[in-house]
This record gives structure tokens, C-alpha cells and sequence, in this order.
């Protein structure tokens, strides 16, 4: 029909979910909201595409709108210190300090607040909305930068007792902090535990280091926060909304092609919700979608990844690529003679070290009887595709 409205795919998968593709997370939304709202400090930790990022933005979604100030740091986009304070300096202007002055006093305002920085930052004023951004010069020495970090650190609690509001200071991939300078948490640490007032939020996907840096006595950040782990969901949840997603469209799922979905993702919000994707636009509005059109939509899904895996196999060395051959054929104990003759896998030693990077990588991971199984979406279906 001419001028007829096409219904847009009701799954995504890329950035951020929010509104209604955020998916279930109902225990763990209001968990966060509730520690974040008394002040509680909480490290997050999820594997890549988990969903952590999203669970955040979703539950301080919900506190601005019950007037706590929110700012947020992402160290994956912050190599040296001099980008972390200039990270530092942009949110707590733009998030925290936005309404302790009127808004024609801001820049000016603003511009004092950083002034008493050890060092000065650059400081930009957009013309077109008087929006400032900040950077901050590398030469100088170490212990002004760090000084100036310290400050930093300190204004997120100052503004929240001006303001008489509670803030939270979301660092997401928190991990990275110990590549920027391995000093900075014990910085932090001292900033951090005199500022009730403010929640901190650490976020993580690598599962080994953040575990390190909050339950290894030796570490600055020992004991400093709530640890939250989040996994895949479960798959019955995951049922539920899958298949209200296609019959609030005009489509519908079988139940074999709903099972073999989940079966292929486990659960993983990511790719549960990119081979959701890919099936619903296999599928003409008023039918239903078969295990047929769920292998086109996977075969679709794996021509899209196939850049990334190409990537990924050419960084990994020998020994596990043949680990990850064998995983895609059949989970199982990688290092038992039987296993290893069967799929012709060199000595254990060897087998040892490949698994082991494989599973610091979260590309595999061991389950509850001591088999190792590949733990990323599609990345054993596009082994057996496109190596074997």
C-alpha cells in the first residue's frame, strides 16, 4: 500500500538498550537503584556485551529523575591522566554543576571552579549553546597532574553538598585504570572513602581484574564496594520477551524456532537480541518464523560478524586456534589425553596456556562439570563455517 508505515524491528543490539529493548534485569535494576540511592559504592561486573553499560544508564535514568546529579567516566576513552581530567572536568560541568548557578552566570562560574586546579585547564566555549570543554597540557610534572586528579576527584562531593544532593560517579570500564597510572587507585581510594555522599559505580568486563581489585587484600579498593556480577538471563525470561516482540509486530515464532534461538545464544543479552533481529526481518508481517528462517538468520548474523572473528583469529596463536576448533565441534575437558588425541591438540602444557588466554579473554569459559565450552556468541558456529 502507498504511504503504508513499515513497522521498525522491535530488537536491538549495538549501543545502549534502554526504554523497551532494555530486557528483564528487574532484580538486578532495582538492587543497583536501591545501593546507589543510600550512597552504597558498587563494582559491576559483566563479561563484553553483557549488558553492564545498560543496566547503569537504566537505573540512573530513573535517579535523575529523582533529582540525584549523575556524571560518568569512561576509561576505555582515557589513556594517560591529562585525558582522564579532562574526562573528569567535562562531566562534573556538564552533570553536577549545571544547576547550582543560574544559567547565565554558568561559564563564568564555571570557569572559577576549575581555576583552582594545580594546573589550569584549556578551557573551550562553544559559541552556538556556551557548552565548555577542557583539556589539559602534558608537559608538567607528575605530581601536578596527580594533584590536579586529587582535586578532581574532591569536587564531585563538594558540589554534592552545595547542591544538597546525593551524586553518583559512574567509571565505566574501570579496569583500564591501572594502565593509566598504577598509583591512581590508591589515589582514588583516599578521595573516595571520606565522600558519603557520593555513590561510585565501577564498571568491568574483565571479570579476573576487577575481581583483584576489589577482593585482594593487598589492593587499595579491597572491601570498598558491593560486587554485583551480572551473567546472561535467563533463558524462560528471555522466551517471554522474545516472543511478545514478534506478536506486538504482526509476526510470530514457532516454538522450535524460539527453543533453537536460545539454544544457539544461552541467554546472552548481545547476541540473543542481534539473532532476534536478523530472524524477525527473515519473517513478512502476518507469518510466523520457522527453524528455516532462524538458519538464514543466523547465516546473516555470521556474514555481519565475520570481520570481527577474521580479527580476533588472526590475533590468537596456533595452539588455540585448534582449541577453539575442538570447543566448536565438542565442549569438553581440553587438557585429558582422550580429549586432546581426539582433536588433535598438542601437549598439555600447551593446551594449558591457550585455554587459559582464551577464558582471560572471555571467549570461553569452564562450566559447572570442569568442561570448557566457547562462552561468545556465534564465534563456534563461525569456526565451524569458516575454519574448518
Amino acid at each position: 500500500m502507498v504511504g503504508a508505515t513499515r513497522i521498525s524491528n522491535p530488537f536491538y543490539y549495538g549501543d545502549l538498550a534502554l526504554d523497551g529493548a532494555f530486557t528483564d534485569r528487574q532484580d538486578e535494576l532495582k538492587s543497583l537503584g536501591a545501593d546507589l540511592r543510600n550512597g552504597q559504592n558498587v563494582a559491576l561486573i559483566a563479561p563484553r556485551r553483557y549488558g553492564k553499560s545498560s543496566l547503569v544508564r537504566r537505573a540512573t535514568q530513573h535517579l535523575v529523575a529523582k533529582g540525584l546529579l549523575v556524571a560518568e567516566v569512561d576509561l576505555m576513552k582515557t589513556p594517560t591522566k591529562e585525558k582522564l581530567a579532562s574526562a573528569l572536568a567535562r562531566a562534573i560541568y556538564r552533570d553536577l554543576a549545571k544547576g547550582r548557578v543560574k544559567a547565565k552566570e554558568q561559564v563564568k562560574d564555571h570557569v572559577k571552579m576549575f581555576s583552582g586546579l594545580r594546573i589550569a585547564p584549556v578551557i573551550t566555549v562553544n559559541p552556538e549553546d556556551a557548552s565548555l570543554s577542557f583539556s589539559f597540557s602534558a608537559s608538567h610534572a607528575d605530581a601536578d597532574i596527580d594533584a590536579t586528579l586529587e582535586r578532581l576527584f574532591e569536587l564531585p562531593a563538594q558540589l554534592a553538598a552545595e547542591q544538597k544532593k546525593r551524586v553518583v560517579l559512574y567509571f565505566d570500564e574501570f579496569q583500564e585504570i591501572t594502565d593509566i597510572d598504577p598509583k591512581l587507585p590508591t589515589l582514588m581510594r583516599a578521595v573516595f572513602q571520606e565522600q558519603p555522599e557520593v555513590a561510585h559505580v565501577y564498571a568491568g568486563s574483565k571479570r579476573d581484574m576487577m575481581k583483584r581489585l576489589f577482593s585482594d587484600k593487598n589492593e587499595p579498593f579491597y572491601r570498598s564496594a558491593k560486587v554485583m556480577e551480572i551473567g546472561a538471563i535467563p533463558v524462560e525470561l528471555f522466551k517471554a520477551f522474545v516472543k511478545e516482540r514478534f506478536d506486538a509486530t504482526g509476526r510470530g515464532i514457532s516454538d522450535a524456532a524460539l527453543d533453537e534461538l536460545l539454544a544457539i545464544t544461552r541467554g546472552h543479552p548481545y547476541g540473543t537480541q542481534e539473532l532476534a533481529y536478523a530472524l524477525w526481518e527473515e519473517v513478512p508481517e502476518g507469518f510466523t518464523a520457522m527453524t528455516t528462517d532462524l538458519e538464514a538468520a543466523l547465516a546473516t548474523v555470521l556474514r555481519a560478524e565475520n570481520a570481527h572473528f577474521t580479527l580476533l583469529w588472526e590475533k590468537i596463536s596456533r595452539a588455540q586456534r585448534l582449541v577453539l576448533q575442538a570447543l566448536a565441534s565438542e565442549p569438553g575437558r581440553v587438557q585429558a589425553s582422550g580429549y586432546r588425541a581426539t582433536y588433535g591438540l598438542p601437549a598439555a602444557s600447551s593446551v594449558q596456556r591457550a585455554i587459559e588466554a582464551l577464558a582471560g579473554d572471555e571467549l570461553v569459559g569452564k562450566r559447572s562439570d570442569g568442561a570448557y565450552e566457547i562462552v561468545e556468541p556465534f564465534l563456534g558456529d563461525w569456526v565451524l563455517g569458516y575454519t574448518t
